[in-house]
C-alpha cells in the first residue's frame, strides 16, 4: 500500500482561481465607478443642502427688508444717515482713544482740515498749482570774471 500525498495545486484549484481572477477583472472597474459615483452623489447632495440653507438665509434677509425699522437701522449703520435734529458722531479708531482728555492744541491748519475731506488727487493737483504759481527767483548778476579756454582769467577793461 502506497500512501498518496495530496497535491497542492490541482487542476480544479487552478481553474477556480482563474475564474475568480477573471471575475475580479470584470467586476472591479464597474464596482470602482459605482463607488466613485456614490461619493460624487454624496458631495452633490451636500452642495444642494448648503445652497438650500443659503437660499433660506437670503429669503429671511429679504423678508427683513420689508420692515421699515430694519431699513432705517441699516441706513443709519451703513450710510451714516441721521434723523433731522440729531448729531452724528463717528469714532475713527475706538482702540486708540486715550484715557485722558485731549488737550486743544489751538487753531488747526486749514490745509489739514481741507485735505482730510478731499480725495488724494485733489491735494496733488493743488500742490501742482501752488508750485506753478510760486514766485520765481531772479538770478543776481555774478561778479565773476570770464575765463579763457586755458583756465586763466581775462583782464577786465578799465572804465
Amino acid at each position: 500500500m502506497q500512501v498518496r500525498l495530496p497535491r497542492l495545486f490541482t487542476v480544479r484549484v487552478l481553474v477556480f482561481s482563474l475564474v475568480l481572477l477573471l471575475a475580479f477583472v470584470l467586476v472591479y472597474p464597474t464596482l470602482h465607478s459605482y463607488l466613485q459615483q456614490q461619493q460624487e452623489l454624496a458631495e452633490l447632495r451636500a452642495q444642494v443642502a448648503a445652497a438650500e440653507r443659503r437660499n433660506a438665509d437670503l429669503e429671511a434677509e429679504k423678508g427683513r427688508w420689508d420692515d421699515p425699522a430694519y431699513v432705517a437701522a441699516q441706513a443709519r449703520e451703513r450710510l451714516s444717515f441721521v434723523l433731522p435734529g440729531e448729531k452724528a458722531f463717528r469714532v475713527l479708531d475706538p482702540e486708540s482713544v486715550p484715557d485722558t482728555p485731549a488737550v486743544d492744541p489751538g487753531p488747526s491748519s486749514t490745509v489739514l482740515d481741507e485735505s482730510a475731506t478731499q480725495p488724494w488727487y485733489t491735494s496733488v493737483w493743488q500742490s501742482v498749482e501752488i508750485a506753478g504759481t510760486a514766485p520765481s527767483q531772479e538770478r543776481a548778476p555774478t561778479t565773476e570774471q570770464p575765463t579763457t579756454p586755458d583756465g586763466g582769467t581775462q583782464p577786465t577793461p578799465a572804465p
